[in-house]
């Protein structure tokens, strides 16, 4: 489900440092709702998910279209990611997130992860389209159950980022977060809670 932008923009979370020169694109709500302990265990789902292998036809076609057209028009070379076409974030994390130690990296595709701590994860990603994090925060309800939202943040490049992501929204709106937040729902459902760390 989306929510309202104030509920990104409300929270004290430290990405706001990272992310001044970017539009927040908008914000859903994640299933992992529980204690604070089971935050880190939805990070390791969210970076072990594949879309490419994705339980939703609409979502692994969708995704198979972006990477043969990537491929086709050059968007996703070596020179147009992160230390190539834009600097990393990681260029600007204050000196207390640097020292602590390194996220679950992603599986599989071009996610980079920022930093983890307690009730945050960052992930960012950078092509010739737009330069994107992904912001995983777990907001706690004061009586030790916690929810658990994304925020996905943009910097477009220049005309034709702005227009690739206007032509990518109701795509993203109506069948990929969707579906992808439902599937990370039953796998979270599905887990064992004895697997848990």
């Amino acid at each position: 489900m989306r929510l309202a932008n104030i509920a990104h923009t409300s929270r004290p979370w430290r990405i706001h440092e990272l992310t001044r020169d970017f539009r927040l694109e908008d914000v859903w709500a994640l299933p992992g709702e529980g204690g604070p302990d089971d935050f880190r265990r939805l990070v390791r789902l969210i970076a072990s998910y594949d879309p490419s292998r994705s339980s939703s036809r609409a979502v692994r076609t969708l995704f198979a279209i972006r990477w043969k057209l990537g491929k086709l028009f050059g968007w996703d070379g070596p020179g147009d990611g992160l230390g190539s076409r834009v600097p990393t974030l990681r260029d600007r994390l204050p000196v207390d997130l640097r020292g602590i130690p390194s996220a679950p990296q992603f599986a599989t595709g071009p996610f980079s992860s920022l930093y983890l701590i307690e009730d945050e994860w960052a992930a960012e990603i950078a092509n010739r389209t737009v330069h994107g994090v992904m912001h995983i925060g777990q907001v706690t309800d004061g009586t030790g159950g916690a929810r658990v939202q994304m925020a996905v943040l943009v910097k477009p490049n220049g005309r034709f980022g702005t227009g690739y992501m206007a032509v990518i929204r109701p795509f993203r709106y109506l069948v990929v977060y969707p579906r992808m937040i439902r599937e990370l729902g039953r796998e979270w459902q599905a887990e064992d809670p004895r697997d848990r760390p």
